[in-house]
């Protein structure tokens, strides 16, 4: 059998649905997706987030998401034949480029995307039970950037950052792009988004740990003398793309940390920033 033989694929994959209208109902969770705005609030209020690509897919199937469908070009079906034969009860959405490409408002060109079933949040006291001895945990403060947010959490999970914690305004990390850009690491490292920030901190320093907030206002130590200190519970705040922590946070913490710069550089993107301070306090 090839791709090519007519109702081969049909017969092979009997949950098999060719679209040739944009407009088809059945496809509403995979339109607009060029939308950020209409994304960020469509998605959570259906329970439903989008995996891109067969890698970032089966990581998220690996991770135990489950899917509400498929959507792909013709030509990637067989590659993702195990997948798909895993899943007989799940729609497999396959139609032509075009009708792809008008449905979703971009040129699919990774291979699948997928609409996955959002996962309950994990519960800030069951993620706190469930750390190491010696945690060591990241707090994103109001980041608006899903590409910033997907690149730390994927160097989060490189250098063995225990969790992530996410403020009330913070991008969602199970955004389309911020999955993609941290390569699926957002479906490995435990996270959950805070209801209550910065009151939370306090809550985080009566649990043991040294909160430290990176920054570059004056009165900082650097993050070579924070790692010197060697604390036992340690959880990094990294701020907003440009104002950085807020006044109210920085009120509360328990060290305020800066990297020192050199060649003129004054500070460094928040992702650089974050593989730079969780390398160091590995």
């Amino acid at each position: 059998m090839t791709i090519n033989d007519d109702g081969a694929l049909e017969a092979r994959f009997p949950q098999l649905l060719r679209l040739t209208d944009p407009d088809d109902p059945r496809v509403a969770d995979y339109t607009s997706l060029t939308d950020v705005a209409l994304r960020r609030k469509l998605e959570p209020e259906r329970g439903m987030y989008l995996a891109e690509s067969s890698k970032v897919l089966r990581r998220a199937l690996e991770a135990g998401h489950r899917p509400r469908s498929f959507f792909m070009a013709e030509k990637w079906v067989t590659d993702l034949a195990d997948v798909i034969d895993a899943h007989p009860d799940v729609p497999l959405f396959v139609g032509g480029e075009d009708v792809l490409e008008a449905v979703t408002g971009f040129h699919l060109h990774r291979g699948a995307l997928a609409a996955m079933q959002r996962p309950e949040p994990l519960e800030l006291g069951h993620l706190r039970a469930s750390l190491p001895d010696r945690p060591r945990i990241a707090i994103l403060e109001d980041l608006v950037d899903h590409t910033n947010v997907g690149a730390l959490i994927r160097s989060a999970a490189a250098m063995g950052v225990d969790a992530v914690l996410v403020t009330p305004r913070c991008a969602d990390p199970l955004y389309r792009r911020a999955i993609r850009v941290s390569m699926g690491t957002v479906f490995q490292v435990p996270w959950t988004r805070i209801e209550s920030w910065p009151e939370s901190i306090n809550t985080l320093q009566d649990a043991g740990f040294v909160v430290a907030g990176m920054t570059l206002r004056e009165g900082a130590i650097t993050l070579d003398e924070l790692v010197a200190e060697d604390h036992e519970k340690l959880a990094l705040v990294f701020g907003s793309e440009g104002p950085g922590l807020t006044q109210a946070t920085e009120q509360r913490l328990d060290r305020r940390v800066t990297i020192p710069m050199m060649g003129g550089v004054d500070s460094l993107n928040v992702a650089a920033a974050s593989a730079v301070v969780f390398y160091a306090t590995r």
